[in-house]
């Protein structure tokens, strides 16, 4: 009996499963960690061979070759049906892996919609399915599929309505002519683009999310605000008096909107004037989505830095802490940080100004020589360094305090100064300072501290933040 198996080749197949199944799971093994640890996506197929085809393929041949069980058999037949569905199943896979994974951004594979893949895929399973049970079942696939087609023609007059849509969503998605995030314009409709499924585009108007149907979109023409990538520009129109400088006005005009937080760092804003005091700015900004806030918060800061430098916005150039009585009330609060002494007060009160300033705007920049002092009398200021990628603050300085002190030593400024809130300081020029300190050697000795402290706290701020710095400079 033992020669009867010898000679009919049933041993050799038997040691042959049992030796190769195993070494060929623990390669796909080794590889297949490889590939994991690499987040490699062909990791996937591999998985999917170890883990299944090849264990269902030595038990196939173990019941058809090793055992010489029937071809007919049932249970070699639902083997090798299981075997044949797991086999597509890898090759779609290996297909997937090959084509679409490591698809470069911009080419056909990146830009094909995931959508299209599954329906693809669903479309081969089946038909490698039809396949495999008339090869195995010997099954008439061919009526079931006459059926089926009968039965699509009939459910699609039923719902070509429906069905539209969905084609519609699809072509829509397949062009790509706009994204997640991208603001769209569609007829009366503004707004951001939240969701795009296969029958309808989602848009966040800001005032509720509008419904827009992928029919529509693709039967009308839209403005993809968002593209090309670049800038976007909002314009307003404002108003100075006639006596206000036109010049002047540009540069003002100009200067606030360069100070902007959304500003589109690579272009400059621009400003015109159309006579009878009327100016049009356009502001280049990151996206439409900022378009509202910019402008809102450029007119507002356009409203305080326009008193400041004494000109008429919408023709009122009135300063409500220019009123008598505010000075007075200003050195209460930084007189103490000042020593003032009468002939020292008489002195502030004849050489210095007030200043407000909106939440956020710079109170003073970071680099230049500056020629006078702020002494704050109501707000905070937030003391910050530029840097690459970013801005790293570092301090917070309240009523009383002051910034600009590297005037007195003739240094550049190397931090910057942001209003925190709604913000009022006493200006004082170089050549009062100078006098106060020379009167009031205390001041001096209390700057010269203030200076070093502020230099200690910037080079922590930037140590924590792995930034390194060869010289700061004071507030």
């Amino acid at each position: 009996m033992s020669a009867d198996v010898l000679s009919g080749g049933f041993l050799w197949w038997i040691i042959g499963i049992a030796v190769g199944v195993p070494v060929i799971l623990v390669v796909l093994t080794e590889v297949l960690n490889t590939l994991t640890r690499q987040s490699n996506p062909a990791a996937k197929p591999v998985r999917l061979l170890r883990n299944w085809v090849v264990p269902v393929g030595a038990l196939f041949a173990l019941l058809v070759f090793a055992l010489r069980s029937p071809a007919d058999q049932v249970w070699a037949r639902v083997v090798a049906t299981v075997l044949g569905f797991l086999v597509i199943l890898l090759v779609l896979s290996a297909f997937n892996v090959a084509l679409f994974s490591n698809a470069k951004a911009g080419s056909w594979r990146e830009r094909i919609p995931s959508i299209f893949v599954e329906l693809a895929r669903l479309i081969l399973v089946v038909v490698g399915l039809a396949i495999l049970f008339q090869w195995v079942w010997e099954a008439d696939v061919g009526g079931l599929i006459a059926a089926l087609g009968v039965t699509s023609i009939v459910i699609g007059l039923a719902l070509q309505n429906a069905v539209g849509g969905v084609v519609s969503g699809l072509l829509l998605l397949f062009e790509q002519p706009f994204k997640i995030g991208d603001y769209l314009e569609v007829g009366s409709v503004e707004g951001r683009v939240v969701e795009v499924n296969w029958r309808a585009c989602h848009i966040d108007t800001g005032s509720g999310i509008q419904i827009v149907p992928n029919s529509t979109l693709s039967g009308a023409s839209f403005t993809n605000r968002s593209q090309p990538l670049g800038p976007f520009h909002v314009t307003t129109t404002v108003t100075f008096t006639t006596d206000d400088p036109p010049h002047e006005v540009v540069q003002l005009l100009v200067d606030v909107a360069d100070s902007l937080p959304m500003r589109w760092e690579a272009e400059r804003a621009a400003a015109e004037y159309a006579g009878s005091g009327r100016y049009s700015v356009s502001l280049p900004i990151a996206g439409p989505s900022d378009g509202s806030r910019a402008l809102s918060l450029y007119l507002a800061w356009l409203w305080y830095a326009a008193r400041r430098r004494g000109l008429a916005l919408d023709g009122d150039a009135t300063d409500p802490i220019a009123e008598p009585g505010m000075l007075e009330r200003a050195l209460e609060v930084v007189g103490p940080t000042l020593h003032l002494g009468d002939e020292e007060r008489d002195l502030v009160l004849s050489t210095g100004k007030l200043e407000r300033y909106g939440r956020g705007e710079i109170v003073q920049a970071q680099g230049i020589l500056p020629h006078e002092m702020r002494f704050i009398v109501d707000g905070r200021v937030r003391l910050a360094v530029e840097v690459a990628g970013g801005r790293v603050e570092f301090a917070t300085a309240e009523p009383g305090d002051y910034v600009g002190q590297t005037a007195l030593t003739r240094e550049k400024t190397l931090t910057e100064a942001i209003a925190a809130d709604v913000l009022t300081v006493l200006v004082l020029p170089l050549a009062t300072v100078d006098r106060l300190v020379r009167a009031r050697p205390l001041l001096a000795a209390e700057i010269g501290q203030s200076i070093e402290l502020k230099r200690k706290l910037a080079a922590e701020a930037l140590s924590g933040a792995d930034v390194v710095r060869e010289v700061l400079g004071g507030g």
